[in-house]
């Protein structure tokens, strides 16, 4: 067995079979079916079901997946950290993000990490939910994750730093309603049509819990792509109630952004998976938190 045919193996997985892996890796489709076959023989175990052109994962192959990520992720690290004595000019930096929070702070955290790393790649992975960037880096996916949660995110499963928080706000159309206002109660969002995200984000939570306090509003959207919330709301199409990491680009955009009282948070954290990390993603760790610690001791002073 060695670490290319578990790459081999992964890209598999992750491509959802052979055609695409082979694709991705820039190799023809008999070499990396030759290197999975030699990595079945070394295992004593079939890893895939050949189905026609599809390939389904034994229950071998399923077992294989977090040990072979952890084993990748284990020679990254090692390279990475024989790179870091060059000041980490190269390298590769895997983080997943919820979508909101891919907007902010990890714009502003990837541009302060690049300029000082120029030479290090980072690599970010859309995940929907807090529990989607959880499992991304418990198994070895990616290293760090960013996530928004409604309360403190638990050590038990990864290495957890906290961020900050955001509030909860309202995107309006620049003629919507509201007009002249810079808050609303959260009781007006009644009769309303709003946008929202699936089951599982902050963003759902939130309207889904003003629905069980007896306030009625109509779904106009329910939607998965975030990237379309402004573009619906410019259009009329309904209100989106998302956080404030949203605010700057709304406006920019054109749309109103109101705050909606009394104010609602989420926790901002960035996790990390135990054991040593690479360099490159113990700086972000490092740039991260020293941030956040800025903000917070600035906070503490504006209100002293």
């Amino acid at each position: 067995m060695d670490i290319r045919q578990l790459e081999y193996f992964l890209a598999i997985v992750d491509r959802g079979g052979f055609n695409r892996a082979a694709s991705a890796l820039y190799v023809s489709q008999p070499s990396l079916s030759q290197a999975v076959r030699a990595l079945e023989r070394d295992l004593g175990s079939e890893l895939f079901h050949r189905i026609g052109r599809r390939a389904v994962l034994t229950e071998a192959g399923r077992a294989l997946i977090e040990p072979a990520r952890e084993a990748v992720r284990s020679l990254e690290t090692a390279r990475a950290s024989v790179a870091a004595v060059h000041e980490l000019r190269e390298g590769r930096l895997d983080v997943a993000s919820m979508p909101s929070q891919a907007v902010e702070p990890l714009t502003s955290l990837v541009s302060a990490f690049c300029r000082r790393y120029p030479g290090v790649s980072v690599a970010i992975n859309a995940a929907f939910t807090s529990r989607d960037v959880i499992d991304m880096v418990r198994t070895g996916a990616v290293e760090l994750g960013l996530l928004a949660s409604a309360g403190p995110v638990s050590d038990k499963e990864v290495v957890s730093h906290a961020l900050g928080r955001q509030r909860f706000v309202l995107v309006v159309p620049a003629d919507g309603p509201f007009a002249g206002r810079t808050a609303v109660e959260y009781e007006e969002l009644g009769g309303q049509r709003l946008i929202v995200g699936q089951p599982g984000t902050g963003m759902r939570a939130y309207v889904d819990a003003l629905r069980e306090r007896g306030i009625e509003f109509t779904v106009a959207v329910e939607t998965e792509h975030r990237v379309s919330l402004m573009p619906l709301v410019l259009a009329g199409v309904g209100l989106a109630v998302v956080t404030d990491s949203w605010r700057d680009l709304a406006g920019r955009l054109g749309a109103r952004v109101l705050d909606i009282e009394p104010e609602n948070t989420l926790d901002i954290a960035l996790v990390a998976r135990r054991g040593i990390l690479s360099p490159a993603a113990a700086a972000f760790v490092r740039a991260a938190t020293a941030d956040a610690a800025l903000v917070t001791a600035a906070a503490s002073e504006a209100v002293s």
